[in-house]
């Protein structure tokens, strides 16, 4: 039997969107809490060997390390054959969402987040937050656009791991100071309505600062 063991962060979207996948799509595996306040250098082994940047999540499948939360999201997908991984025309368009996803989404909401909830020493000025503001504001005008020919999700009415990619910082909007149109707040419903779905602190493991 495969074995999964994956290192985390419950601070951290990008680790929860691969829990969250392997969580709804009922992958066993073992869960280890990565205290992101620790320097990078001083985190615990095996994490500290095996994780090639020094960051979360870190997924070790038979003893061979995944990293790079996207690139882990499309190894499941064709390992798992579902969530975008059933042919290779839906693996496609599930990857040009995650490079968006990566440049628009991922970028504002997560520096939001972090500009308003974890900035103490003031590194984010109010120039900085006020451009990602503005980015994040486009972000939710163009997924509006995209979910507004009435499918459920972004590639059709299946859950895919692009819709786990873009949504995994968006369940914090109350740390990031956001809201969503409704179309992006349906779908986020939607999403959160999917047997198995929990919320980053209520993750098995979760241990939130």
């Amino acid at each position: 039997m495969t074995q999964f063991v994956l290192y985390g962060s419950c601070e951290s979207g990008h680790s929860y969107k691969v829990q969250l996948l392997m969580t709804l799509a009922g992958v066993p595996h073992d869960y280890h809490e990565v205290d992101l306040r620790i320097a990078r250098g001083d985190r615990p082994e095996p994490f500290r060997s095996l994780a090639r940047y020094g960051e979360v999540p870190l997924l070790v499948q038979d003893g061979q390390p995944y990293v790079q939360s996207n690139a882990i999201l499309l190894h499941l997908a064709e390992y798992l054959k579902a969530y975008g991984g059933e042919t290779p025309e839906r693996l496609e368009r599930v990857r040009e969402w995650l490079f968006w996803e990566a440049n628009r989404v991922g970028l504002s909401m997560a520096h939001l987040r972090y500009g308003q909830e974890f900035d103490d020493e003031g590194a984010y000025g109010p120039e900085v937050l006020r451009w990602f503001r503005r980015r994040f504001g486009a972000d939710m005008v163009r997924l509006e656009e995209e979910l507004a020919d009435g499918r459920a999700f972004l590639l059709d009415d299946t859950v895919s791991v692009a819709d786990i990619s873009l949504c995994s910082y968006m369940y914090w909007p109350e740390q990031a100071g956001v809201s969503y149109p409704p179309l992006v707040q349906a779908w986020l419903d939607r999403i959160a309505a999917l047997p198995g779905w929990k919320h980053p602190y209520d993750m098995p493991g979760a241990a939130p600062w």
